[in-house]
């Protein structure tokens, strides 16, 4: 019988639209409901409410559907094969990520080229051949399977590594012995966004967990109701200690984190993904499940622990300090009167800071891009590193003690490097360096500043082949994001590379909702400001057109998450602004995002329907509620995963239904739905190069392009 209905239902999708328009194109045709609801007084319909549902049959046929519809026409651009054969040329060179060590050996992950996930190896010195610990390539047969979490106990004896498979934020933890290589009984389940924090005896760590959701509904329902459990190697779950439960509070996270002493456990607690959040502590030398102590209990900013002297604990805050400072917290005289500002707020924003050589290592922002900046622990300046130039410092790696670090540092035509610093000799030097087929003296950066709509300076940074020929018109692709103050500082992509030397322009801008100068430029792109985000990222559109860069026949815009809801959002305000979009894993839906996993917990950036001042402003650019019939789109590819369990495929498969129905021009929208992949941590290397591939070809196509 089922069999049946998915024949039947399979049928109805293969009947298109005949618009009588040879140019326009033919798409499956999807059913609508009648489905309305009532926002205080205001009517909202919601005709394709069935796609929420990603395990029904009739969703499974529509995603068949519109991949036919999809991969068709991808496959009849010429210019596919030749991009997705330089796009692997390209990726095909070693990467290596940032070495840690614990228990006298280092340990990594490396890349050959095209594996489908890094490998992870242990050496006993930086000059000792490494070994393989953990493969995970050898986890699946397509690669999907991820590895998500690694955590090395103090003496090196033990690996706590997290698996992720289909690209799903769950996780599963299991230990391995470092020495054999082999896995201990061990397995841990119903883990999301969590670490493991080895207790500094080795003999166990903390995580924390969700309980188990119900059968069928694990990428779907909300995850609420966290707790912190106490896991000792060699038990099984069920045997795990509860540390920390909020039943009182089920939608505030909670985050351990053992002290490089060995002698507190942080927990930091947080609700959804505001910036501020709250510090509790437990005295572990009175055992594992001790009493907590709430000692920054009044969510008044952000407190990011950073280390401690015995009972003085150091925080980066940015209480009073929207762009961050350092200050010191005696932890038996919490009172605020009792703090000390130990490195002041300074004119550029603290990004990150850790503990080598008992100094404090700093990464600061200035103007998009990164500086370290070394303090001694009473916050006397001790040395700048100077970087090799405009880009970002991707992770500092070195214990308390130690007189050496690692650093990792890239640009847009600078892959990512790691450097050995020396505390003594106060030099650096390439420990990493990637070999990629191309010469990086070809391209340029520069850096520009514009102005949005209601007259802040916004800046950007513009990239291209230094022998592109700018007195005319050029493709541009306009990338960003603007969301959760998370900060688009320069880095190197092996895609946007290919992307310059096919010809075109790659355009950053920094917009509001980012964290690029602080916490108050973050807050200026959120709840009823959101729109500030959209206005910056539509002027940066603007200027580029304005000064010649590009026109709108050749302007492509593409985000990713809340960057999918950036180009969803200004392509319904501006949809003749541009020629081609791209929005990849988006919340399009404004209406709904917060009823589905995760999703709750973007209302400190968002708000929420249910409330009536919320529901105005996000019904006014919600992409998928703005979409109008009888208007001409511009040419769309939306991307999407069937396992994102963060932003639920709904959100895309939603928008493209009504999209294709309200495309009045003849420019195509499709949507590409990967199996087996989720919102895009983990993805496989084949899966990154072929989806790659189908955008810049969308794009070629679509600008009308020469390659």
């Amino acid at each position: 019988m089922e069999k049946r209905f998915l024949m039947i239902a399979f049928s109805l999708f293969i009947l298109v639209f005949l618009s009588g328009c040879s140019k326009k194109m033919q798409y499956p045709r999807t059913r609508r409901v009648d489905v309305t609801d009532d926002y205080f007084g205001t009517k909202v319909s919601d005709p394709y409410r069935w796609l929420e549902d990603d395990n029904s049959e009739e969703t499974k046929a529509w995603v068949k559907a519109e991949n036919e519809v999809t991969f068709k026409y991808l496959k009849k651009i010429k210019a596919r094969k030749k991009i997705e054969k330089r796009l692997t040329e390209l990726w095909n060179y070693e990467k290596y990520g940032l070495p840690w060590k614990k228990g006298g050996k280092y340990f990594f992950s490396k890349n050959d080229g095209l594996q489908n996930q890094s490998v992870l190896y242990v050496q006993t010195s930086p000059e000792a051949q490494p070994e393989v610990l953990l493969d995970p390539n050898k986890l699946s047969e397509d690669g999907t399977v991820a590895l998500a979490i690694t955590s090395v106990n103090e003496q090196g004896k033990y690996l706590a590594y997290g698996t992720s498979s289909g690209g799903s934020d769950w996780r599963e933890i299991f230990v391995r012995d470092v020495e054999t290589k082999k896995d201990l009984p061990d397995h841990l389940k119903w883990i999301k966004f969590s670490g493991a924090s080895w207790s500094k005896d080795g003999k166990g760590f903390y995580y924390c967990r969700y309980p188990e959701p119900k059968k069928g509904k694990e990428l779907t329902q909300q995850n609420t109701g966290q707790m912190v459990y106490y896991h000792r190697v060699n038990t099984t779950q069920d045997k795990d200690v509860l540390v920390y439960r909020d039943k009182k509070h089920p939608r505030r996270g909670a985050y351990p984190y053992v002290t490089r002493d060995g002698k507190y456990l942080i927990i930091t607690v947080t609700q959804g993904t505001d910036s501020k959040n709250r510090v509790y502590y437990m005295d572990l030398k009175k055992g594992i499940k001790g009493r907590v102590v709430k000692l920054l209990d009044d969510f008044d900013a952000s407190y990011s622990y950073i280390d401690n002297d015995g009972e003085v604990f150091y925080f980066r805050t940015d209480l009073n300090a929207p762009r961050g400072k350092i200050i010191a917290v005696n932890i038996k005289k919490p009172s605020k009167r009792h703090w000390k500002d130990i490195v002041p707020e300074k004119d550029d924003v603290l990004s990150s800071v850790t503990v080598v050589n008992n100094e404090f290592v700093t990464s600061y922002m200035h103007d998009a891009h990164d500086r370290i900046i070394i303090y001694k622990k009473d916050g006397t300046f001790d040395r700048e590193i100077v970087l090799p130039a405009i880009g970002s410092v991707g992770g500092i790696s070195g214990k308390k003690k130690d007189t050496e670090m690692f650093y990792g540092f890239s640009s847009y035509s600078y892959p990512y490097t790691i450097y050995k610093y020396d505390f003594k000799t106060g030099k650096s030097k390439v420990f990493h360096a990637p070999k990629v087929k191309f010469d990086p003296d070809d391209f340029i950066t520069k850096q520009v500043f514009y102005k949005s709509k209601d007259g802040t300076k916004i800046p950007m940074f513009i990239s291209y082949r230094k022998n592109l020929n700018l007195k005319k018109p050029n493709p541009c692709y306009l990338y960003g994001y603007g969301g959760f103050n998370i900060s688009l500082t320069p880095y190197f992509s092996v895609s946007n590379l290919q992307w310059m030397e096919m010809g075109g322009i790659l355009a950053i801008p920094n917009i509001r909702g980012g964290g690029e100068y602080g916490i108050e430029w973050y807050k200026q792109g959120t709840l009823d400001k959101k729109q500030n985000v959209f206005d910056d990222f539509i002027a940066a559109a603007e200027y580029l057109i304005k000064q010649g860069y590009t026109s709108k026949d050749k302007l492509a815009i593409g985000g990713g998450s809340n960057g999918g809801l950036l180009v969803g959002a200004c392509m319904t305000q501006r949809p003749d602004l541009y020629a081609a979009a791209l929005p990849a894993v988006g919340v399009m839906d404004m209406l709904r995002y917060h009823k589905f996993t995760i999703g709750w917990a973007w209302a400190s950036d968002y708000g929420r329907s249910d409330n009536p001042k919320d529901f105005k402003y996000l019904y006014a650019y919600s992409p998928y509620h703005n979409l109008k019939p009888g208007v001409s789109y511009p040419a769309t590819l939306v991307t999407t995963a069937d396992h994102d369990d963060r932003v639920v495929p709904a959100h895309s498969f939603k928008f493209a239904a009504r999209l294709q129905y309200c495309q009045a021009g003849d420019a195509p929208v499709l949507i590409r739905i990967e199996t087996r992949a989720g919102h895009g941590a983990g993805k496989p290397t084949s899966k990154q190069i072929e989806e790659q591939a189908d955008k810049w070809a969308f794009l070629v196509k679509n600008l009308k392009m020469k390659y």
